[in-house]
């Protein structure tokens, strides 16, 4: 391991029939999960990788923004969300790209509004995945308190 490197994983991904794979992850707690391609390539079985993308932007900015309020005082168990937009798009060479997507958090009723302001400016900056992401693709977020 590079001194860079502060943790690593692995998961395996094993094909199962046309385009549906089962992933399996390092945990041996977590359950697999299924992807497959809509169609016409795939049967549209289960999520497909852009979805997962998708699932990991709307986590990573849920979980990265309860977290902040939490330090800040927030009493905050329940009751944040986020749906995901994403627009597929045809590059130069018109192969299909993930061309941008749109995060819309909602926060619980009653929430500590002070919490939330301070969080506001810094939440998105220690979501891994989405600061990640944002070094290819344009990602833009929106909080809405409830």
């Amino acid at each position: 391991m590079s001194s860079d490197v502060v943790s690593a994983f692995d998961i395996t991904l094993t094909q199962k029939d046309g385009f549906l794979f089962e992933t399996t992850f390092d945990n041996p707690d977590h359950d697999p999960v299924f992807l497959d391609e809509p169609a016409p390539l795939g049967r549209d079985e289960a999520p497909n990788a852009a979805r997962i993308l998708a699932t990991a932007i709307g986590n990573c900015l849920s979980a990265s923004l309860v977290f902040c309020l939490q330090k800040n005082g927030a009493k905050v168990t329940t009751g944040v969300g986020a749906k995901v937009h994403v627009e597929i798009t045809r590059n130069e060479h018109k192969r299909l790209r993930i061309g941008k997507v749109s995060v819309a958090l909602q926060t619980p009723p009653g929430i500590d509004a002070v919490a939330l302001q301070k969080c506001l400016p810094l939440f998105e900056d220690f979501c891994t995945v989405t600061a990640s992401i944002r070094q290819g693709i344009d990602v833009a977020v929106s909080v809405q308190q409830g």
